[in-house]
């Protein structure tokens, strides 16, 4: 069963955005998240913040590009929904840690923190509402 099938057959929530609007939000939410990291990774390399300052944006990093293979590839909800936590959770540290240095950088992050935020909560409930269905 490819993957569309298999999202389509879990049971969601009646507020679940259709797939095509949820790729849409994150070909805008990309270039967004592109310059930030990229401008954040350029001034730790340039020495002109920590290297502690960028490993929120790292880790951010890693855990939002893994969510699809581990949703989508693995599906495994559970697994998924702890990284989409780490997704959620590294929004608010790289935000405070960043807001000293580059302000810009923490408010540009709003709209994908809100998202974030969104699919979290979508996340938890199709996790919750799948649970134990083989």
């Amino acid at each position: 069963m490819d993957w569309l099938t298999w999202y389509n057959s879990l049971v969601k929530p009646s507020w679940t955005p259709a797939p095509a609007t949820i790729g849409l939000i994150w070909q805008i939410l990309y270039p967004i998240i592109l310059v930030t990291f990229g401008f954040v990774f350029v001034q730790m390399w340039r020495g002109k913040i920590g290297w502690k300052t960028a490993l929120p944006f790292a880790l951010n990093l890693v855990a939002n590009l893994i969510f699809t293979p581990i949703q989508f590839g693995m599906r495994n909800l559970p697994l998924a929904a702890v990284d989409i936590l780490i997704v959620w959770g590294t929004i608010i540290w790289m935000s405070v840690a960043i807001w000293k240095h580059y302000r810009w950088v923490s408010l540009a992050q709003i709209p994908y923190f809100a998202w974030v935020s969104i699919a979290t909560v979508l996340q938890l409930s199709i996790t919750a509402m799948n649970w134990g269905r083989s």
